[in-house]
Parts: structure tokens; C-alpha cells; sequence
């Protein structure tokens, strides 16, 4: 049997799988399991693959992945909380032949930032929405968000979100899906290596709209926080599937073609 030199391994047309350039080499802060990491690198893959590293701007939150710009070597700017849709649309109007984008959770985007989300959704700015919905607060000590799902529990609804007292859900994807300024809205999941495919499928089309300037794309990824749910990662994957996919089910919302 001939050996294979570790040489061979490395020649480009036997290279499967290689780090992207567009993540730095800081350790990632995200929990282990989490789907930040994942999302991190898909979003990364595509910026590489369109060869669009030095146009892009990325926009950071406060939550979880308020160090993102520590993960991406891009142009970076901070947002303060629930404002990166208002300051991707001033860097966007500014620069617009760079490719925008941010990166948001669901306390960030879908509650004290929902104005802006809105907002920005409404007037159809030619930017690129990321939001990460792991149904918590995730950074701050896994309090009730609005993603929460009924009955779930959390730090501040330990008894399970009672939905006459503390509201419904708010499906924020659905809600911005039906303003005009959307063209492309979909919900997917990056907890295994098919929905990773599908997601980073939509992360690019939501890219190439941008650079078409055909309005506002909008991806959600559902994710676990197993940290916050108190589950092992496998435990959170689980429980993900049968309770937060029901609710929030995934696939493509809205794809305005043509436009």
C-alpha cells in the first residue's frame, strides 16, 4: 500500500476541509454547543467564497456575540443595544458599494432593538439582518425573552412562561416578513451538517441580494443555549427539535424574486 506523506494530505486537490481566513485566531467566548461558532464560521465562508472580504462591514450587538468583532477579521463596528440595524443603515448609506451586515440576538433584535428592526425591515435598507433566537437571555443570566417559548422556563419565569401573564411569543421573523421592504426572510438551524448546508445557502442568497440592492434580507437561526436551558449540548439539540421547531419552523418565509 503506497503511504501518504503528510505532504499529500495538504495538496490542494486532496484538501477537504481548511479554516477560513475571514475568522481571526482568537478563541472563540461562546459556550460549548452553542450555534454562535457555527454561525461564526458559515457566515465567514460565504464572505471568503464571494471574495468580498475587504468590502464587507459587520455590525456587533450586546449579548453573547457582543466580542464578534474579536472572531471576524473585518471591519467591525459595536452597536449599542438593539441599534445595529440603525448603524448598519447610516455605514450602508455611507459606503454603499461595501456589504453590510449584522449579527444580533433575540434580546437584542426582537426586544429592546425591535424599533429599529422594524424599521429598517420597513424601509427595505440593502443590508444583511443575522439573528440568532436561542429563546433566552443567553449573556445576562437566562432571563424570559421575547422568543421564550410558553411554558418555558427561565431564570425570571422559573414556573414556565405563562403567556396571560407575560404575553405571547414574538415571532419577529414572521412579523418582519410582511413589510414591504423584505425581499428575502428565512428561519434555519445549524445543529447538524444538513441544516448547516441550508443555512449557509441562505446566508449567501441573503449576500448576493445585497449586492443586487434589491432591499433587506433577513436570516434567522434557531439555536440552543445549553448553558441557559441547563442541558448538555446533545440534551439542548434535543429539546431544540421538539419544542422550538414547532413553534418556530424552519425554511424559507419569503423570497421576493426579481425585484
Amino acid at each position: 500500500m503506497e503511504n501518504i506523506t503528510e505532504t499529500d494530505i495538504r495538496k490542494p486537490e486532496n484538501l477537504v476541509y481548511s479554516r477560513t481566513k475571514v475568522l481571526t485566531n482568537n478563541v472563540l467566548s461562546y459556550c460549548p454547543g452553542c450555534g454562535h461558532g457555527t454561525v461564526h464560521r458559515i457566515i465567514a465562508e460565504v464572505i471568503e467564497e464571494m471574495g468580498i472580504q475587504s468590502q464587507t462591514i459587520g455590525i456587533a450587538p450586546v449579548g453573547c456575540s457582543v466580542l464578534a468583532y474579536n472572531f471576524f477579521d473585518l471591519d467591525m463596528q459595536q452597536a449599542a443595544h438593539g441599534r445595529a440595524p440603525a448603524l448598519a443603515t447610516a455605514t450602508k448609506r455611507l459606503l454603499p458599494e461595501h456589504f453590510v451586515f449584522t449579527y444580533q440576538g433575540d434580546g437584542d433584535l426582537a426586544a429592546i432593538g425591535t424599533a429599529e428592526t422594524i424599521h429598517a425591515c420597513n424601509r427595505g435598507e440593502n443590508i444583511t439582518m443575522i439573528f440568532i433566537n436561542n429563546g433566552i437571555y443567553g449573556m445576562t443570566g437566562g432571563q424570559m425573552a421575547p422568543t421564550t417559548l410558553p411554558g418555558m422556563k427561565s431564570s425570571t419565569c422559573p414556573y414556565g412562561r405563562d403567556v396571560h401573564i407575560m404575553g405571547n411569543p414574538l415571532k419577529i421573523t414572521e412579523l418582519v416578513a410582511q413589510l414591504p421592504g423584505t425581499i428575502y426572510v428565512a428561519r434555519h438551524a445549524v445543529h447538524t451538517p444538513a441544516a448547516v448546508r441550508k443555512a449557509k445557502k441562505s446566508i449567501r442568497k441573503a449576500f448576493e441580494n445585497q449586492k443586487l440592492n434589491r432591499g433587506t434580507s433577513f436570516v434567522e437561526v434557531v439555536s440552543n443555549c445549553n448553558s441557559g436551558w441547563k442541558m448538555t449540548p446533545n440534551q439542548a439539540n434535543k429539546w431544540m427539535e421538539e419544542n422550538m421547531f414547532p413553534f418556530y419552523p424552519l425554511g424559507e418565509i419569503k423570497d421576493v424574486v426579481g425585484k
